[in-house]
């Protein structure tokens, strides 16, 4: 069976000339690449991004979702191939609706409709692992129903089986290739793809969305209703809304689409640096405008997540754009370990100028704020940065943002909109409100620990005390062990000598 699914995967890959986008990537293979072309000579006249992404669309969705998450390493790939894989998002026909209701119902022990008051046989969307339909709870409550691809684990095993057996394959043949880095990019893939397999795994992280922005005036994510959940289904608040996509629509209903734009890039940050805890799939299609003007959220399968330091390492990073102080961002790149420290920080400041300079010529308005962090990275690469996975998934978040943002505002100016809020967290970070924050939050140990400290310092300083004694004590011990060693020794190199002596007297006389 492997086999055969081998053999389809060369077949696709030669139709569309997958071997072709390979060998031109490897400018070392030249005579490869030269018997390629006369032993499978084709001629195509689609782009090689085009080819990709249809090669993927035919392999199915787990193919499918390896180009989605191909697309967000724009570190790795060339700008045409990630454009043309970002338009993968939504393009997975459903699985038979009559096995969505036997997983249901092998679930739940009981026929659906009788778990359901009601339940649409038909999917309303359809994704790689997953489809959605709608239905009601027995007290009416409006919910979808996310259900597991039936037999995917399998699927998805045996792929990712093929997957790293290419990479592997790839980096050996091609070794120009391993500068995309294709087992990493594989173990990468299949991290996350395990991941949105536990549906109760994505109910957490959309419970923890929704706690972060209780009683938000800016987003509004769906309950959970977990007493209907399970590995492979997860049951959550029906959200009504028109798709962000539908830009007309939206102006027909009076929404405001500047505030919108604006309201986006301040979720963002929120999540960001306020939660360190963000929707890392903000495609159009996960979001919806409510009649509110508030931007719903949906599908929570893939969430990053950032600490202290990746924040604190972001901001710098940030506020020294805005100033254009490429030292601070030099500087920041190497204090959070992200290059190695024996890095020249003014090596790596002229190479952040070279890259940034040229981007302030143009209006703040037309820079991109996500690419100019994605050429950092790459800049950073040179000096041996690793970049690290939340980081890959918050510039992508980022991307997703700015082009959303732009979508409904094409004068969006990003930088201006972010920089108040980055000032404002910086001060929060390292002026008074953070030792303020800092009283605040360790004032409870400190009440526990006050009446006790008394008792503490006396036990601290009595057993500090009795050890000093038995440590004199044993020092003492090992100094007369050593003193009677010595005598011991002493005495046998005299007695030893004297014996020694009279031999020789014995012998000479």
């Amino acid at each position: 069976m492997r086999l055969l699914r081998l053999a389809r995967i060369i077949s696709l890959s030669l139709r569309f000339g997958l071997d072709r986008l390979i060998l031109d990537a490897d400018s070392s293979g030249r005579f490869v690449r030269w018997w390629s072309r006369v032993f499978f000579w084709r001629k195509f006249s689609e782009p090689r991004g085009v080819r990709l992404r249809r090669a993927l669309e035919t392999l199915g969705p787990i193919f499918i979702k390896f180009g989605q998450m191909l697309s967000t390493r724009r570190d790795l790939l060339p700008a045409d191939l990630a454009d043309e894989l970002a338009l993968l998002q939504d393009r997975v026909p459903p699985f038979p609706p009559e096995q969505a209701v036997g997983l249901l119902e092998a679930f739940y022990g009981r026929p659906v409709d009788v778990v359901f008051r009601r339940f649409d046989r038909e999917p309303v969307a359809s994704a790689s692992v997953a489809q959605v339909h709608l239905a009601e709870l027995p007290d009416g409550t409006e919910v979808a129903v996310k259900v597991l691809r039936p037999g995917i684990e399998k699927v998805i095993e045996h792929d990712i089986g093929l997957l790293e057996a290419g990479a592997t394959l790839l980096e050996k043949a091609w070794p120009g290739s391993r500068r995309l880095k294709p087992r990493e990019v594989v173990a990468e893939f299949s991290k996350y793809l395990r991941d949105e397999l536990d549906l109760m795994r994505e109910a957490g992280n959309c419970a923890q969305l929704r706690r972060n922005f209780k009683n938000s005036h800016l987003l509004v994510v769906p309950e959970v209703y977990w007493d209907w959940c399970g590995p492979r289904i997860m049951v959550m608040e029906r959200m009504h809304g028109i798709p962000i996509s539908q830009i007309q629509n939206l102006r027909e209903q009076g929404v405001d689409l500047k505030e919108l734009s604006r309201a986006g890039v301040e979720i963002f940050f929120t999540q960001v640096f306020r939660d360190g805890f963000f929707h890392a799939d903000m495609h159009p299609g996960n979001i919806f405008v409510d009649s509110k003007s508030r931007y719903v959220a949906l599908d929570f399968g893939i969430m990053g997540t950032l600490s202290d330091v990746d924040k604190d390492y972001l901001a710098r990073n940030f506020l020294g754009f805005f100033k254009r102080d490429y030292r601070k961002v030099a500087q920041a790149h190497i204090e959070a370990g992200w290059v190695p420290a024996y890095t020249r920080v003014d090596e790596f400041e002229s190479a952040i100028r070279s890259v940034c300079e040229p981007i302030f010529d143009r209006p703040l308005k037309d820079i991109s704020f996500g690419k100019t962090l994605l050429r950092l990275f790459q800049t950073a690469r040179r000096f041996e940065m690793e970049v690290q996975p939340q980081l890959v998934l918050l510039q992508k978040t980022l991307l997703n943002i700015e082009g959303l943002g732009r979508q409904l505002d094409p004068e969006l100016d990003l930088w201006t909109t972010a920089k108040p809020f980055l000032e404002r967290w910086m001060q929060e970070q390292v002026g008074w409100r953070a030792l303020l924050r800092e009283v605040k939050d360790e004032a409870p140990g400190w009440a526990a620990i006050l009446p006790r400290l008394p008792k503490l310092v006396y036990r601290a300083l009595a057993e500090t005390s009795a050890q000093r004694a038995a440590l004199e004590n044993r020092l003492s011990d090992i100094e007369r062990r050593q003193r009677f060693s010595t005598y011991l020794i002493l005495g046998f190199s005299a007695l030893t000598t004297a014996l020694l002596a009279a031999g020789i007297w014995q012998l000479l006389r």
